[in-house]
């Protein structure tokens, strides 16, 4: 089973510039996508107070991809949600993400910033140790609509990774409230799994 860590993340950004304060790590992580961009505002209302939204958006380029970030990250503070920026650390900081999100690689020479990375081996989940990332995403547990034909961890080598990382791990790849319940995983992130229009709303 994952292990559950409490992990510092900041909740101030530069257009809140009060003293960060301590919180745990959001045990819900909503991903932007293509496809559920028109439901976003809805879906990141929906989710429990205090999760985590993961803004990739790579369908936009430059000022498009900004300007849909700033929406979206005034409606997730709006409901008390950590926001993290897939690109660099400074990149991050331009935009008041509370984090960065990549490979280890891109996100090795950040500090004082929240820093997540998708995995999908026990090779990776080294090197995300080696960069002292404070959280890794390990994928795919179930098969997605984002790789239909892709190969999968499956529940029981998800969970033998998993036992292997030092840090905090989120599931990816098919999870929704039903299969994070049922397999008693503690902090999991999706696309389709916590948009708008997912059968399993976020409760478990």
């Amino acid at each position: 089973m994952a292990r559950c860590y409490s992990v510092p993340v900041p909740n101030c950004h530069p257009s809140n510039p009060r003293k960060p304060q301590a919180r745990p790590l959001p045990r819900h992580w909503l991903i932007s996508d293509a496809r559920n961009d028109p439901g976003l505002e809805r879906a990141l209302a929906r989710l429990p107070r205090g999760s985590g939204f993961i803004y990739r958006h790579y369908h936009l380029d430059g000022p498009a991809r900004r300007a849909r970030f700033t929406q979206l990250a005034r409606t997730a503070r709006a409901y008390g949600h950590t926001v993290i920026l897939a690109g660099t650390v400074a990149q991050a900081r331009r935009w008041g993400a509370d984090g960065a999100y990549g490979s280890a690689r891109l996100l090795a020479p950040g500090a004082q910033s929240l820093r997540l990375v998708t995995v999908h081996s026990l090779a990776e989940v080294r090197a995300a140790h080696a960069a002292r990332v404070d959280a890794i995403l390990l994928s795919p547990v179930f098969v997605t609509r984002s790789h239909p034909g892709g190969q999968v961890l499956g529940p029981l080598r998800f969970r033998a990774i998993a036992a292997r990382a030092h840090v905090p791990v989120i599931a990816l790849g098919g999870m929704n409230a039903h299969r994070a319940q049922a397999r008693g995983i503690a902090r999991w992130a999706a696309i389709d799994g916590l948009s708008g229009d997912s059968r399993h709303p976020p409760t478990a």
